[in-house]
């Protein structure tokens, strides 16, 4: 799992009420190798939902279907929504997104920690 991989994320033991979305749901691998190698047993990732609702302008990528993402409809990556799993909560896929797009959520995270 390196960064832009497509991942699917383990969710479904979230707490009553908390936004969690308590189910399992794809995810983008965003952290550097450099930092997540083999010896950190956790990844950084940006969720993934087909919920345009979700989306919040310039902290969210709107990704459409391609062979190579394997998504079957259009799907948002929720940068602002950026967080650590446990790699054990994780299964590997062969999609990718695109170096552009997988740049442009990276821009997004670093804007939202802008001082």
């Amino acid at each position: 799992m390196t960064p832009g991989s497509i991942i699917i994320v383990d969710w479904r033991d979230a707490l009553l009420e908390s936004g969690e979305p308590n189910k399992q749901r794809p995810a983008i691998v965003v952290g550097s190798n450099r930092l997540y190698d083999g010896a950190v047993d956790y990844l950084l990732v940006v969720p993934m939902t087909g919920d345009a609702r979700l989306s919040m302008t310039g902290a969210t990528l709107e990704i459409p279907p391609s062979e190579e993402n394997c998504c079957t409809k259009r799907s948002y990556a929720l940068s602002w929504n950026v967080q650590t799993v446990p790699k054990r909560r994780t299964r590997a896929t062969e999609a990718r997104v695109t170096e552009a797009q997988l740049d442009e959520v990276r821009d997004q995270i670093a804007r939202l920690v802008e001082r």
